[in-house]
């Protein structure tokens, strides 16, 4: 007899990550399995979508959180929801890699992804 998995502390919450030049909105499905994700501020502003997500726990509120978008890009979240901080690893579908780290704050249940 198997043992289900918990459910990973995002599951069915919303966060805002704000990191130099780029801020996003990641809503995660209540099974914690899928993101939506809305960037609302720097260069991709206005990029948006849903993709499946894989995440393991390594610390106490902590979370490798990864997923690949529509277009191709990749993304890897680290993100300690108990301290509100996110470091995250992305590749642009271009090809750019970008290195990022900021606050990451709980959204009101009722905001949308812009």
């Amino acid at each position: 007899m198997s043992t289900p998995t918990p459910l990973p502390a995002f599951a069915g919450r919303s966060f805002q990550v704000e990191y130099p030049g780029l801020a996003a909105h990641n809503i995660y499905s209540a099974d914690g399995r899928r993101v939506s994700y809305a960037i609302v501020s720097g260069p991709y502003a206005g990029a948006s979508g849903e993709a499946e997500c894989q995440w393991q726990q390594i610390a106490e509120g902590v979370y490798v959180i990864s997923w690949q978008e529509a277009d191709g890009a990749t993304v890897v979240h680290v993100d300690d929801f108990a301290n509100g901080h996110s470091k995250a690893f992305f590749t642009a579908s271009d090809l750019t890699f970008y290195r990022m780290q900021g606050p990451l704050t709980e959204l009101d249940a009722q905001e949308p992804a812009q």
